[in-house]
């Protein structure tokens, strides 16, 4: 087998195994609906059934449109089911790892690396981060922020192959794909502060190399991409200003007593959690541990380490070469990157450090933990010249472990955890089965007595069955309502005062008491 056939099989491995981890049990692992997904699949199944689609649903905090477009077309294929709507974040999950390939791979030329490095670099980053943990997680949860690694992946790896080719076509793809980012997450708009440092920094490498008025026309071309592609949501936010930043007000540092040291201790807290000590929610994480495993850890810190010596050593250079300004550039879009895209993050308070809201990094996190891993394995290889194939031996082992852990940590160990219940309020779910369970000609009445949000997860529940929609209430309206026997009132856990204006009235009624829900018939 030639080099680059075996680089391809290699490749179209971790692409196989990347789809095992985020398809596997899909429906079950996590094991029940929170209501933020719950309310995007609703928001999908209204899609389809409207055929209208929003740019911007302002309910629930504010939500870009992308991620329930693409769940609406995943309905309309396979119909209205939970697969159907896991099924858009796991693909993005895997399409994510063909990006990161190819973005490594071309970040690797951009640094000088010598194309074996690049190779090996580009299938190490997508390897990692195939079996992340944090990155199998949002795969499988139904969040539209798992959209948003994969537009900066594709995105920059089109730029990056344009400033290196200097053809048209890629910065007009890097643009439409840079485009639709404006439709995926919150924090992908700091994403522009990236693009901008690249642009304004090429502008003088462009015109070392002599193309600066083809890197002129073809950066204008980019940003007129982007603006046709993101017009129709930044005409949105002129009409609706409030809603530009309405998710992140009530979380912001700025509402904070003391904004500068509550930004220094997300900071601090968003630094460590690669490492150390992560995102304390069990939706997000195993709850404390770090966001790399230990292995991945050592070698992002080994990558990061590397890159900044680097760096400092090119800049402090005199008279540096045009080799030399493009490495430069490679090396300063992974610091502008990871700052970037960690900044929205360490503007909040709440939840830190936050998996979900830093999931921009993780394209440079495990670029970082590939680059770190090739460093290793070449000093490796170098200091034991006689022996490469117990070097390639033993690298495949620790490679094989690697992704053995993180197999049992996500679909043994964390996916068994009792607080899984209450992280991912199972009561919710249970009320959606225990209607579906009840025959259809049945009248029920669903008691909102959490709120309206946690009643979105039996309404997409009954919608998978397609059963008639419950009659949901508010607790103050339960004793206005006219029930007959055979009706079925439902609360949404086990608080009995909120059924008791019903079983006061209707007091020869039968209370079934489950696990986590309580439920009251009414009879004769």
């Amino acid at each position: 087998m030639t080099k680059n056939k075996k680089h391809l099989f290699l490749l179209f491995f971790i692409i196989l195994l990347a789809a095992f981890l985020r398809f596997w049990q899909l429906t079950d692992i996590p094991p029940s609906l929170w209501p933020d997904e719950a309310i995007n699949a609703n928001t999908a199944v209204r899609i389809l059934e409207t055929k209208t689609w929003q740019v911007f649903y302002p309910e629930n905090q504010g939500r870009e449109g992308l991620f329930f477009l693409l769940i609406s077309f995943s309905f309309a294929l396979f119909g209205i089911s939970l697969w159907a709507f896991k099924f858009v974040p796991a693909l993005s999950g895997v399409l994510t790892i063909l990006g990161q390939y190819l973005f490594s791979k071309e970040l690797g030329r951009h640094l000088k690396l010598s194309e074996n490095q690049s190779s090996l670099l580009s299938l190490l980053t997508s390897f990692f981060l195939t079996i992340s943990f944090w990155h199998i997680n949002f795969s499988r949860l139904g969040f539209r922020v798992i959209l948003m690694p994969l537009v900066l992946v594709f995105a920059f790896y089109f730029l990056l192959r344009g400033l290196r080719t200097r053809k048209i076509y890629n910065f007009l793809l890097a643009g439409l794909v840079f485009g639709l980012g404006f439709y995926t997450y919150t924090t992908f708009r700091l994403a522009v502060l990236l693009l901008g440092f690249i642009l304004i920094f090429w502008l003088f490498i462009a015109r070392q190399e002599n193309w600066l008025k083809k890197y002129l026309l073809a950066s204008v071309l980019l940003l007129i991409t982007i603006g046709l592609v993101a017009a129709p949501i930044g005409l949105y936010f002129l009409q609706h200003p409030q809603d530009f930043i309405s998710r992140a007000t009530g979380v912001s540092v700025f509402k904070q007593p003391n904004p500068l040291s509550s930004f220094l201790k997300s900071l601090g807290a968003h630094l460590i959690m690669f490492n150390f000590v992560g995102d304390f929610n069990w939706r997000h994480n195993f709850s404390g541990f770090p966001q790399l495993s230990p292995l991945a850890g050592i070698f992002f810190l080994i990558g990061l380490f590397w890159t900044l010596l680097q760096l400092l050593r090119l800049l402090k250079t005199k008279n540096k070469n045009p080799t030399q300004w493009l490495q430069i550039s490679g090396l300063l879009l992974i610091f502008v990157w990871f700052a970037s895209l960690l900044l929205p993050s360490c503007l909040t308070i709440e939840g830190i450090p936050h998996a979900l809201r830093s999931l921009g990094v993780i394209p440079i996190v495990y670029f970082w933990s590939g680059l770190g891993a090739v460093l290793l394995y070449q000093k490796a290889k170098n200091k034991w010249l006689n022996h490469p194939k117990t070097i390639k031996i033993i690298s495949l082992l620790i490679l094989a472990i690697m992704a053995g852990s993180s197999f049992i940590l996500y679909f043994i160990i964390w996916s068994h955890q009792p607080a899984l219940v209450d992280a991912f309020t199972q009561r919710f779910t249970d009320v959606g089965q225990e209607l579906n369970a009840l025959p259809v000609n049945v009248k029920k009445y669903v008691i909102q007595n959490e709120g309206d949000l946690p009643a979105e997860v039996p309404r997409f529940i009954q919608k998978t069955a397609q059963r008639q929609e419950a009659i949901y209430l508010w607790p103050e309206q339960a004793k206005e309502i006219k029930l007959e026997p055979g009706d079925f009132v439902f609360i949404m856990n086990k608080e009995i005062k909120d059924l008791m204006p019903i079983i006061n009235h209707y007091p020869n009624g039968l209370l079934h008491e489950k696990e986590r829900i309580l439920f009251y018939e009414i009879t004769k």
